[in-house]
């Protein structure tokens, strides 16, 4: 198991948490909203627009981390985003600032998910990347479960 260097257990160890995190909160989410006012049409757009914000910022934030050669950064403040976006969405009942936290939160996987995936590459060489990446799927889908 040589293929699992520090730098993949720290990052398949922090998506778990994350995970977690995140399955803890959002399958209670839409009720949370619900009761504090909002439509079932204006959850909808409030997840679309999150989501989107995620797949955008993705493709445009792991473009820059591969242009700069620096990630460390890039995850460190990805998931930090995320970490701290989660328990202002208990903490607020106004619907801007919901919409904000959950944003920021869709933002933060943007930012971490170019930078944390070529970390992963950089660990492995090519008749590894596979069990790698494979490792740190399943250490993120079991934080799911």
């Amino acid at each position: 198991m040589k293929y699992l260097t520090r730098t993949v257990w720290v990052l398949s160890f922090i998506s778990l948490l994350t995970d977690v995190a995140s399955e803890m909160l959002y399958p209670i989410m839409p009720i949370y909203l619900k009761s504090i006012g909002f439509s079932v049409l204006l959850i909808g757009i409030l997840e679309g627009i999150a989501e989107a914000t995620a797949g955008l910022s993705k493709g445009y934030f792991g473009k820059v981390s591969d242009h700069s050669r620096i990630r460390t950064p890039f995850v460190q403040f990805g998931y930090a985003l995320s970490a701290l976006s989660k328990p202002m969405m208990a903490a607020f009942v106004y619907p801007v600032w919901i919409f904000l936290s959950r944003t920021i939160d869709r933002f933060g996987k943007g930012i971490r998910t170019g930078a944390r995936d070529a970390l992963l590459s950089d660990e492995a060489t090519p008749a590894t990347k596979g069990r790698v990446f494979g490792f740190h799927l399943s250490m993120d889908t079991l934080g799911a479960v």
